[in-house]
Order: C-alpha cells, then structure tokens, then sequence
C-alpha cells in the first residue's frame, strides 16, 4: 500500500512539474501555411505562439509541448499572413458626420487591415482622439496613424487645413503638428506657393518629420524628390514626371498660363519611358515612394460605365457620407465623350506605370482613398480591389500583397509591424485561400488576430451586422 501510494505521489508530482514547465501564452495557431512576406516562401509544419499584443515566436510543431494556450487555433488548410495596412484613408465631411466616419473603423478590421494611415481632412481633432482611444484599449479598430490636420496655401478649397504662406508660418505650423505627437505631415497642392511647399520638406526634414504629400504641377519630381517627399500621393504626378516636357508644364503652371486639367492630357501625350524610368530612378535613389492610390482613379475615371448604385457595400455607409460621393459623380457627368475617353485612357496609362517604379526600384504603399467624397472607394473592402488592380497593372500577387504589409511600418518607422516573427505586433489574418496564387484570396477571410485579440468568422461577421444597422 505504501509502495502505491509513493508511486502515485511521484506520478501527480510529474504531472504538476510537467504543467509548471510549460509556458503559458494566450494564443496558438498550428497547422497552417505561414506566408514568410519577405521572400514569399510558404511555411508548413511551425506553430505560432501569442502573449498578449505581441508574438512569442515562430516555432516547429513539435515544441507545441512545451506551451500551455488559453485558445488553440487550428489552422489546417489555411494560410497565414500579417495583418494588412491602407496607407491612405481619410476622416471628414464635417461635425455632424463624426460619429458615421467613426462607424467605418470595425470595416478595416473585418477585412483584415489591422492599421491605417489617415492623410487628413476635417476632423483631425477627432481622429487623434480616436488614436489615443484604439491604443488605449477603449475604442475598437484599426491601429491609426495620423497627419492631423494637412498643410496648404491660403483659401485652399479644402476644410480643415493649416494655411501658410510664410517660412514663419510654416515654423509655428511644424511646431503644433509636433505637439499633436503627429505621425508625419501632409502637403497637399490646391493653393501652396511652390516655394513654401520645398520649404516644408526641407524643414520637415531637418526636424525627422517623414512628408506625404500630392505634387505641385509647379514643380517637378526631381525637385520635391530631391528636397525629402517621402510619398507621393496619387499617379497623375507620377505620369506628369514621365513627361518630356515636365519642366516646361511646370514652368507655364508656374506662370498662370496652364491648368491642371491641360496639363495633365499634355504629360499624357508626351510621356516617354526613358526619361520616367531615369526619374524614377532619382525617386529610388532618394527613398521617395509612391501611393498609388489606383481605386479612387479607376471608380471616377469609369463612372460612366459603373454609377455604382446597386454595390451590396453601400449597406455599411452611412447616409451623410454618401452624399459626400455626389461631388465627383455630379463632376464627373459634365465630362464630354472626348473628356470621358481622356479619362479612360489616363487610368490604363497611369496604371502601366506601377511595373516600371518597382524595376526603378520605387516603393509602392498600398493605399486606396478610401474614405468620405471618394465615391464608391470603400473602407475595407477598398484594399483588396487596389491590390487587385496592382496585379491587372503587372505586379506579381506577393508584390502587390508586400505592398499592404512592409512598407507601410517602415515609411512610419514602425518596426514592430510588418511580419509575424518574434517581438511584433500579434497583428495576424488567416486566410481560407493562398493569395500567392490570386490575389482575391486576400477576402476569403476566415479570422484576424488583432493587438493578440481573435476574431474567428462568426465575429468578424458579427462586426459587420453591427456596422449595417448604424448605418441604417
């Protein structure tokens, strides 16, 4: 009796010793396909391994053992990816439409994208607010980054902007932004002096301030690029830097005697692949990238084939921001067939550029202008189209996928983001189809991992239920 209960004394003791070596983590996932995002090679046979808002390690499936989780996820069949980033959204429309554009933010995260990068409009106040909110664990959304409130020429047509048309100007303008703790500064070109717009990069700069900004036609992209533009907004600007006679377009903008919606058909018809790749090239050289931002172009260049009235996913806007759409559609309807044509043949030719900037050795950030008056470019979904688009323009599906994941922490030097290693953000999306094989695989989403919080698909669907009966 003596010997059996000796034995069942070292056997409970093994037991407990063999609990007591186990780590305790919150999260692991096994089984799966994990995409390493750098190299595009797929992973198999490796756990992943969760403590709170940050990943443990990668490890192989035979040390499962030595962790004990609090949720296990199997991943078979499924592949797994770092949450995604839309690099350019917007916030605005006014007051009263605060708490609508507060409504989109549950949108990202139900689509997989686990950070934004707001470029600015007329709720700063409130954007930063919910910054602090999202990183405080009291509001529910993507991680947000923030220009506050952009920098701009006097009566710019825009709401919300600093003016400033002075070096002093521009000096008190960087020191509120600073203080605001904002995460870089947008330059946006409606009624900027060419010359202040320098001087805004090149203080910027000075400061340790990263620049996002649209181009002045006054100026060209060898000059912005040279002075410290960070990223350029858009592709009309990178379409006019291809120009033959880029110099000249700026010279005669410079001088009053050109306006953009000439200007842009000349850089159209004078565009030549030398001189835009020796361009790109200095772009390259001088870290400056590009935000293509190709949704809101092919949703306004193509409205007279698609209004857009019956998309399933105006069930998640709210009434107010809808008809904030109305401004480009209205526009957009006043366009003769040769205008429409004009259009149609800018987009297809802005959009050939994207192979030549990465053979230049340009970085793409995926970003989609998503947001309010950027008709039918919807929060969420809105990534996965652009990077559809960035595979129909010649990028490869990896490509086009590094684009929502690298760059996007390492422009806002953030370097806890952008892949799933030990010590990064538990910022984690698992996928029901290899998106290396088609690039529509980034919506088959089966369950996002947000800040180590898990969504399988009956909450991320859950999520979005709840953001149609608000926009109701």
């Amino acid at each position: 009796m003596k010997k059996i209960l000796l034995l069942t004394h070292i056997l409970a003791n093994c037991v407990l010793l063999s609990f007591a070596q186990k780590r305790s983590v919150d999260v692991l996932i096994k089984s799966g396909s994990l995409i390493e995002i750098q190299t595009g090679k797929i992973l198999t046979k490796k756990i992943i391994v969760v403590k709170g808002k940050e990943i443990v390690g990668i490890f192989d499936e035979a040390q499962a053992k030595n962790f004990q989780a609090k949720k296990v996820i199997d991943a078979t069949g499924k592949f797994i990816i770092p949450g995604l980033w839309d690099m350019h959204v917007h916030f605005g429309g006014g007051d009263t439409l605060i708490q609508e554009n507060k409504n989109l933010l549950p949108l990202y995260v139900a689509h997989g994208i686990t950070a934004v990068r707001d470029a600015a409009a007329d709720l700063s106040p409130s954007v930063l607010q919910w910054r602090k909110e999202i990183a405080d664990g009291m509001l529910f959304g993507p991680t947000l980054f923030t220009s506050g409130p952009k920098l701009e020429g006097y009566k710019s047509t825009w709401i919300g902007d600093i003016e400033v048309s002075t070096k002093e100007e521009v000096n008190k303008s960087l020191d509120s932004l600073q203080k605001m703790k904002v995460n870089f500064i947008k330059i946006t070109d409606n009624a900027i002096k060419p010359e202040i717009y320098l001087y805004i990069l090149a203080e910027a700069k000075k400061r340790g301030i990263k620049t996002s900004g649209h181009v002045p036609f006054a100026l060209t992209m060898d000059e912005v690029s040279a002075a410290g533009l960070g990223s350029v907004e858009h592709m009309s600007y990178v379409l006019k830097a291809g120009s033959t006679r880029d110099k000249e377009i700026s010279e005669k903008v410079m001088a009053g005697k050109l306006a953009y919606r000439v200007a842009l058909p000349m850089a159209l018809q004078s565009f030549d692949e030398n001189t835009a790749m020796a361009v790109y090239r200095r772009m390259a050289k001088n870290g400056t990238a590009v935000v293509p931002t190709l949704s809101i172009s092919q949703s306004t260049a193509f409205l007279d084939q698609d209004n857009h009235q019956n998309d399933a996913y105006l069930q998640y806007i709210g009434k107010g921001l809808k008809k904030t759409y109305e401004w480009r559609v209205t526009r957009a309807a006043q366009d003769s067939p040769d205008a429409i044509t004009e259009r149609h043949e800018i987009y297809f030719k802005t959009t050939s550029l994207l192979p030549l900037l990465l053979n230049a050795g340009v970085t793409i950030i995926a970003g989609t202008d998503a947001g309010f008056l950027n008709s039918y470019v919807y929060p969420g979904l809105g990534l996965h189209k652009e990077l559809e688009h960035y595979v129909k323009a010649g990028l490869t599906p990896l490509q086009a996928l590094q684009s929502a994941i690298i760059p996007g922490p390492t422009f806002l030097n953030q370097p806890q983001y952008g892949n799933i290693a030990a010590g990064k953000s538990a910022d984690i999306v698992l996928l029901n189809q290899n998106p290396l094989e088609n690039i529509e695989a980034t919506q088959a989403i089966n369950t996002v991992i947000l800040r180590g919080e898990v969504y399988d698909r009956n909450a991320l669907d859950a999520i979005l239920d709840e953001v149609k009966k608000k926009a109701k």
